[in-house]
Order: C-alpha cells, then sequence, then structure tokens
C-alpha cells in the first residue's frame, strides 16, 4: 500500500506539472484565439466585441498568476475552455464526444491485436519449432514493416471501394439517429470493422514477438521445471507459471499504448474520417483553434499517466518484487 501511495504521489506531481505547461505554452504562441477567431469574420464583428472574445477564451489583460488561478478553477469543473472550431461549443464537449468514438475504435485494435499477439507468442515459444513458430512471426513481422496507414488505405480500396464489403469512412450513416438501438449499434460496428481490422494486422506480429522471447526466457526457469516435476498439466505450467511471469513486459507496455492510444490511431483515422481524438486534433490545428489543442493535449497527457499509474498497480499484483525495495 505504501508503494502505491508513493507512485500515486509521483504521478499526481506529474499531473501538476503536465497542467501547468498546458497553461503556459498556448501564452508564449504567436497571436491567440480571439485574434483568429476575429480574422475569420472578415470585418463582420465590431472591434470592441475582441474584449468580449478574450474574456471568453480566458485570455483577459489580467496578471499571469491570477489567469493560472483562473484556470486551474475552470479546469477543476471541467471547464476546458470554447472552441472556435466548433464555437460555441464547449472544447470539454467536443473532447468527450471524439474520446468516445476513439475509444471504440482504437482501444478495441488495441485490446485486440494484444490478446490475438499475446496468445500467438505463448503457442508459438511454448510449441518452439511448430508450425505456428515456424510460420506466423515471420509472416506478421513482415505484414507490420508496412505503416499502418498504407495497410488502411489498400484495406480501404480493395475491400471498401472495389468489394463493397465495409462503408469507405466515417463512423455511422448519417441517415441514422444515433441512440442505443441495435440498427445504429450494428452500424457502428460495420464502420468500425475495417480500420479496427487493419490496426490489428499492423500489431498483432509486434505483441506476438514480444511475448514469444519472453517466453522462451521463462520456459527455460527453474520454477516451470518445477511445475513439470510435479506433475502438473500442460495447460497449467504454461500459463500459471511460464505465461504469468513472461506477460510482465506486454503488460508495461499495453499500460504506455493505452494512454498514447487516446491520441487517437491519428492517421488511420484521417483515411477513413474517424471523428476520434487524431481526427479532431488535425481539425484543431487547421484551425488554430488553441483552446482544443490544449484540451486534447492535457486529455492525452493525462491518460498517459493514468495508464503508467494502472500499470505500476498492476505490475505489483502480478510480480511482488517489484515493490519489495520500498516496503
Amino acid at each position: 500500500m505504501r508503494y502505491v501511495l508513493q507512485r500515486l504521489g509521483f504521478y499526481a506531481l506529474a499531473a501538476w506539472v503536465a497542467v501547468t505547461v498546458n497553461f503556459i505554452l498556448p501564452r508564449l504562441m504567436p497571436g491567440d484565439p480571439a485574434t483568429a477567431m476575429f480574422a475569420r469574420f472578415r470585418g463582420k464583428l465590431a472591434p470592441e466585441a475582441m474584449a468580449a472574445l478574450r474574456e471568453a477564451f480566458g485570455l483577459a489583460p489580467k496578471p499571469l498568476a491570477s489567469q493560472y488561478t483562473s484556470y486551474l478553477a475552470h479546469l477543476a469543473h471541467g471547464d476546458l475552455g470554447i472552441s472556435i472550431t466548433y464555437f460555441p461549443a464547449p472544447v470539454s464537449g467536443v473532447v468527450a464526444t471524439a474520446l468516445g468514438w476513439t475509444a471504440v475504435l482504437s482501444v478495441t485494435s488495441l485490446v485486440l491485436s494484444f490478446a490475438l499477439g499475446t496468445g500467438l507468442g505463448i503457442a508459438a515459444a511454448w510449441r518452439r519449432g511448430g508450425r505456428v513458430d515456424r510460420f506466423l512471426p515471420p509472416m506478421l513481422s513482415f505484414v507490420g514493416a508496412f505503416p499502418y496507414f498504407w495497410l488502411a488505405m489498400v484495406a480501404l480500396y480493395l475491400l471498401g471501394y472495389r468489394a463493397h464489403l465495409f462503408p469507405l469512412g466515417y463512423a455511422y450513416d448519417p441517415d441514422l439517429v444515433p441512440g442505443l438501438n441495435a440498427a445504429f449499434l450494428a452500424d457502428v460496428v460495420r464502420h468500425a470493422a475495417l480500420p479496427v481490422m487493419s490496426v490489428v494486422l499492423a500489431s498483432s506480429g509486434g505483441w506476438m514477438l514480444t511475448m514469444r522471447s519472453s517466453m522462451i526466457v521463462t520456459t527455460g526457469s527453474d520454477f516451470v521445471r518445477l511445475g513439470h516435476a510435479r506433475g502438473l498439466s500442460e495447460g497449467r505450467v504454461m500459463l500459471r507459471y511460464a505465461a504469468q511471469n513472461a506477460i510482465l513486459p506486454s503488460v508495461t507496455s499495453l499500460g504506455m499504448a493505452l494512454g498514447f492510444v487516446l491520441g487517437g490511431s491519428l492517421l488511420t483515422e484521417v483515411v477513413f474520417s474517424y471523428p476520434g481524438m487524431g481526427y479532431l486534433l488535425v481539425e484543431a490545428v487547421r484551425s488554430q483553434d488553441y483552446a482544443l489543442m490544449q484540451g486534447i493535449f492535457l486529455v492525452i497527457t493525462l491518460a498517459v499517466l493514468g495508464a503508467n499509474f494502472a500499470v505500476d498497480v498492476l505490475s505489483t499484483w502480478l510480480d511482488p518484487r517489484t515493490r519489495s525495495g520500498h516496503e
């Protein structure tokens, strides 16, 4: 428990640093959101509106310390400012919508590729020299060498445009009304299937090779031989003794990937016009939407920190040796 609290304190400090940097960076950039929005209206706004715009975007002419205090107060209430691109929608609402679509696409892709690659890695290492070990590692490594957005474009052309098996883009048919009903959910799955397949195909080879390498080292350990000597079944020795110890590096990598994946599979989302965090970030950059960029960066940073903390806790549960020096 003491180790977990120490790690929690460290990540809380890191989160405060991230929030502070997120506050400072936009104020170091040339221009500001109010000026960019004023320019978009091309003289249709009165000059007096600039003061109101600056106030709305949290850039009123106040001392920096006062602005920082106000920023933290708004942040505590979930207020990330107003988006220029989707004006007058709040940034928190825009990011929350994109985050949901990213979770559908990227988190599903990551979990499937991790489960598939890890399972194949266990099977390949346990039966070294078998069919799985001979054919799948080189084949998946070859496929994974291609950029995932290139695989996405090939899949979109062959299976979407030519074969008409999948939709060509977006998250659901625009004729449907979003809601928790079978027709809408089935359409969401149909639109997400092709981008998910392209990401899984590109990334499962890496998970397989990582798990295979760890398993090969673990299968030669004394505790695995002890399991065999006790007469335990092959399945129990493989999963309970070998795989549980070999999976630690993959779990650490999974935590990092879960944090970064909330940034969206940017290029995949662009290829499929999928309205997730990556696609939203491109739109924010194009529109010079500082408030939206600031909100996206903050969510991604906090997601990475949260994922790392979860991995630390999970690692101490899987392998108590990781906390032995702290208790």
